[in-house]
């Protein structure tokens, strides 16, 4: 069974080009970061596990069309990440967006789920 990515990209170097051995792949319910050459690392995120995302795009990355997109998450391996130097970013990152809202409205997860029991001793 193969796997349908819906988007799928490298981290590009500073001059756009896409050599670099960080991939990003993208699925209806998982962000992947793959990275390495001789020795490799893949990363798994849950959609529905991403709290929030901001855009960034530096002079450099705008001068070359690139972005990238920093993701929080209530993941105790990966809490906080970035898809760095991307083409497209705004795009990718609006289809993230969307896909996450889908994934928490299908998985029936609310942000409250992801909150601190702390919280309940503080009252």
């Amino acid at each position: 069974m193969q796997t349908e990515y819906k988007w799928t990209d490298r981290k590009r170097t500073f001059l756009g080009l896409p050599w670099s051995f960080t991939v990003y792949e993208l699925t209806e319910e998982k962000l992947l970061i793959r990275t390495g050459f001789l020795n490799k690392h893949e990363e798994e995120v849950r959609l529905y596990r991403i709290m929030d995302l901001a855009y960034e795009q530096s002079l450099g990355e705008r001068i070359f069309g690139l972005g990238t997109i920093h993701c929080w998450a209530a993941d105790k391996s990966t809490p906080e990440f970035k898809i760095v130097h991307i083409k497209n970013s705004r795009k990718v990152k609006d289809m993230l967006s969307d896909m996450i809202e889908e994934q928490r409205t299908l998985k029936r997860v609310s942000s409250r789920e992801f909150m601190s029991s702390n919280e309940e001793d503080d009252m």
